[in-house]
């Protein structure tokens, strides 16, 4: 979708937008996934503006897990139960869309039906367009933009396929991962890169037929986890490990408590504002890739010359690594961008 031609109002948008006006939130995230060069500048104008106000903070919670676990179940139930204390929850659905259509293949809004119809809730999907590591810098603007609109927590739900996992948990105050009941040999399929950024680990459907097995995984998972480093800063026994179960709501208010006690550690132990102050830079260098790459594929003879590179690589002429920097070279000696910053 893109923006009409009409010059944003940034005051305007900014002021509303910080007012909680889920219309301004909206279509400042539509600006900031557009990929036109005027909305990407809009963009950042806005977000400088909402700066200049005060910059808020959200608690931004990650989550992943294998397809089939229950994690949109998951968050329309715990959205849905901390919106009836108060909370203003946002939940970006990470949207591993069509790279040639930019389609989505996911309906959170339909599988999210208490949120997508509460009041204190907003619910959007967060396309990744091809980017490296199923997100793109622009899932981070959409998560500071719900923040500066004022949403207690963020959610961040990944797919639960390729990089995205991990690219998530470095935008996140607090990685969960959820998994079903298994087998214990299922445990091996488990990534291990994945169980050492998890913050906490959930046990879905832990209820009916399948409590029983959900009580053993949980054993087995929290057994695994013994064998794992402690995070810097982190309490001793993290992270734990506990049973829920969506459908019959239990367990959702000590994963609140969980979240909360290791929200509270990390901010008296300073461990907090140096993991922001990180995640910054690492906006700032994914930024800079993105649009350097957008640029680069933009220029007419600069993706032609990559076209041919890459027909060179299909055939067998030439290596991937010696062909980049040939073609870099020949980038930087006959083009100029088009766009002058």
């Amino acid at each position: 979708m893109q923006m009409a031609d009409s010059i944003v109002d940034i005051e305007r948008t900014s002021r509303l937008l910080r007012n909680g006006d889920r219309k301004s939130l909206a279509r400042a995230i539509t600006l900031a996934e557009s990929a036109r060069g005027e909305d990407r500048e809009s963009a950042a104008r806005l977000m400088d503006a909402l700066h200049s106000m005060g910059s808020r903070q959200s608690l931004r919670i990650g989550l992943t897990g294998p397809p089939g676990t229950g994690k949109s179940t998951f968050v329309d139930c715990f959205g849905s139960w901390l919106t009836e204390r108060g909370k203003k929850i946002a939940v970006l659905a990470i949207d591993p869309s069509s790279s040639r259509t930019g389609g989505s293949i996911l309906g959170d809004k339909t599988r999210m039906e208490q949120l997508a119809q509460n009041s204190n809730a907003f619910v959007r999907p967060s396309p990744t367009r091809n980017a490296s590591g199923g997100i793109s810098h622009r899932t981070r603007e959409s998560v500071y933009l719900c923040e500066q609109a004022g949403f207690d927590i963020v959610f961040i739900e990944t797919a639960g396929v390729g990089q995205s996992e991990t690219s998530v948990s470095e935008m996140s105050d607090i990685f969960v991962l959820l998994l079903p009941p298994a087998a214990g040999d299922e445990l091996q399929g488990v990534k291990r890169g994945i169980m050492e950024y998890a913050d906490l680990v959930l046990v879905t459907k832990a209820d009916g037929d399948l409590k029983r097995a959900a009580g053993r995984t949980r054993s087995e998972y929290a057994s695994a986890l013994h064998f794992f480093s402690r995070k810097r800063h982190d309490p001793p026994g993290r992270p734990k490990v506990f049973e829920i179960s969506s459908h019959q709501k239990t367990g959702l208010d000590i994963v609140w408590e969980e979240l909360v006690a290791l929200e509270t550690w990390r901010k008296d132990n300073g461990a907090w504002h140096i993991v922001r102050r990180r995640q910054a830079i690492q906006w700032l260098e994914a930024a800079i890739h993105e649009s350097l790459l957008e640029e680069i594929l933009g220029h007419t003879e600069a993706r032609q010359l990559l076209i041919e590179t890459e027909q060179k690589i299909q055939r067998g002429k030439i290596m991937p690594a010696g062909a980049a920097l040939e073609a870099l070279r020949s980038i930087r000696s006959r083009w100029k961008p088009v766009n002058e910053y």
